[in-house]
């Protein structure tokens, strides 16, 4: 099964004409035997560009695949511009499993039937995707008996199997490609599949999504920007997710959004401030911001809030990289190249061996020309990825968290600039930056800090009294430790001189027997002798115990 599944990746791969990427002159004399045998699987595309025959073969291939070109996508610093715009193009669209299969999996997961806490459950699926499809229904509340109006995610069943499967054929094949390909060791095509394989794992893991929106609700409770729905976590399994329901207009639906009175401007602005407040007030955030999981409220023209679904892939970020990315984004601003080159040294992004007037001079070469354009023009996340591009050059490691913020910032600027074209969004962020800046910096940050702090403090300061006593104590009973090994080594060092005079006394005394006991030696042996005697008696005299030295 497995020898037919990735003959047949082969043989698409091959009739897509994909081999083309790798140029044959490169190609090792057993590859060109096996391509030259292979002589039925030529490229039955020849008219159609690269691109769209890689974005038309994975289309082929199944849901894993089109997954993988999905996250390629994002990943301008591995392929050619016009191949990623292609792939862009993948949607996720598959036909739906059986509405009566998907009520028994629920039923299997929950361990009982339906009807017992769900008033319906309708069998046609309102959306159906590569790894998980999603049906309505209406949930009884145990306590009040209203009905609230829900929607169940439930994975694809047995797609582990396909995926597994798939996923080792995948890096089999990122092997071969690291060997082929001119420019392998920069693309790493292992471990973008290894990277990959993690994502579509979280995916997999409904629990760890509704964890996921579960903390992103709390981050936004009460919030006028962004609305998460409500996770019913005693109905959630590994496989399947009940969460609230909501009606909203897609994102990308702008026809639609200005139908309903929304104020595109405000809500392209707000966009920016939603990705902006989750990187670096919350260091949580949603990482597959693409048009079909963002919807608008219908009934908030003037204020307009967004209403975010699908939660399997979120970004962290931890204090220290927030704030180098914050500084870096306003050295940005400034065009203060120094400054940047520093900060990826400083945070260890870029090793310290670097040369930093080279590396500030690589990265004014790439934004000088990129600032000559009006700002509303420019792409912030395009800037970042050139800054990436180029901090690769100087031997940049590939920073997984880095990767989903610009993956993120790219779909953020994309939804705003569709709705929105005049977005400014330098103009909108630096003001959030600096503001954020203000405040890790100075007594507004140390004030914070006491905040957080002091109830850790109030708790340990009853047990300050008792661990200064321990400590006091642990300094006395060192000291006399210390005290009794030197005793202990003085008395050593006494006994090694009494074992030294006795040694030689021997020695002598050895030597004077041999002599005394008449043995046939010639002239100078027995005046050397004679001398090692002396000397050996007389060393023995001065180290004996007890003479003061």
């Amino acid at each position: 099964m497995r020898m037919m599944r990735f003959y047949k990746i082969i043989s698409v791969l091959l009739r897509y004409g994909i081999d083309d990427m790798v140029p044959t002159d490169k190609w090792p004399w057993w590859a060109k035997t096996v391509r030259y045998s292979l002589f039925w699987l030529r490229n039955k595309h020849p008219e159609k560009q690269l691109g769209e025959r890689l974005r038309l073969a994975l289309e082929t291939l199944g849901p894993v695949f089109v997954k993988l070109g999905q996250m390629l996508s994002t990943r301008r610093d591995l392929l050619p511009p016009e191949m990623v715009e292609e792939l862009s193009k993948l949607q996720d669209q598959v036909p739906p499993f059986p509405g009566e299969q998907a009520q028994q999996v629920i039923e299997r997961s929950l361990g009982f039937k339906l009807n017992t806490v769900f008033h319906s459950f309708t069998q046609t699926p309102l959306a159906s995707a590569s790894i998980a499809q999603v049906h309505a229904a209406e949930l009884k509340d145990p306590h009040s008996g209203d009905i609230k109006q829900v929607v169940i995610k439930v994975i694809r069943p047995d797609i582990l199997i396909t995926i597994n499967a798939d996923l080792g054929l995948m890096e089999s094949m990122a092997l071969l490609a690291a060997k082929l390909l001119p420019d392998g060791r920069r693309l790493k095509p292992v471990e973008v599949i290894r990277e990959y394989s993690k994502t579509l794992m979280d995916e997999l893991n409904l629990a760890r999504e509704a964890a996921n929106a579960i903390q992103l609700r709390r981050n936004f409770s009460d919030s006028e920007l962004l609305y998460i729905p409500e996770v019913y976590s005693d109905y959630s399994r590994q496989n399947i997710m009940v969460m609230e329901r909501i009606y909203g207009i897609p994102i990308s639906d702008v026809n639609a959004l200005e139908n309903a009175g929304i104020n595109l401007q405000l809500l392209a602005e707000r966009g920016v401030e939603v990705f902006f407040t989750q990187v670096f007030r919350d260091s949580f955030f949603h990482a597959d911001m693409h048009p079909g999981n963002i919807f608008v409220d219908p009934d908030r023209q003037q204020s307009p809030r967004y209403l975010a679904v699908d939660f399997g892939i979120v970004g962290t970020l931890n204090r220290e990289d927030k704030r180098y990315l914050a500084e870096n984004f306003i050295a940005f601003f400034n065009r203060d190249y120094r400054r940047v080159a520093e900060l990826h040294i400083d945070s260890g992004w870029v090793p310290s061996h670097i040369n930093v007037e080279e590396f500030e001079s690589d990265i004014r070469t790439v934004c000088e020309p990129i600032f000559e354009k009006p700002l509303a023009e420019i792409s912030f996340a395009h800037v970042l990825l050139n800054l990436f591009v180029t901090a690769r050059r100087f031997e940049m490691e590939v920073q997984p968290q880095l990767v989903l913020l610009q993956k993120t910032l790219l779909y953020v600027e994309g939804l705003g600039r569709n709705l929105y074209p005049q977005l400014d969004l330098w103009k909108t962020a630096k003001p959030f930056l600096e503001r954020w800046m203000q405040e890790q910096m100075g007594w507004r940050a140390m004030w914070r800090s006491l905040n957080e702090q002091a109830p850790r403090w109030a708790e340990k300061l009853p047990e300050v009294p008792m661990l200064l006593y321990d400590t006091l104590k642990g300094l006395k009973q060192q000291q006399r430790h210390e005290a009794n090994f030197r005793q202990q080594q003085l008395a050593l060092q006494k006994k090694l001189a009494g074992g030294r005079w006795w040694a030689m006394l021997a020695g002598s005394l050895t030597v004077t027997s041999a002599l005394l006991a008449g043995f046939k030696l010639s002239g100078w042996l027995v005046a050397t002798t004679v001398t090692v005697a002396v000397v050996a008696w007389w060393q023995a005299w001065r180290t004996r115990p007890g003479r003061n030295n």
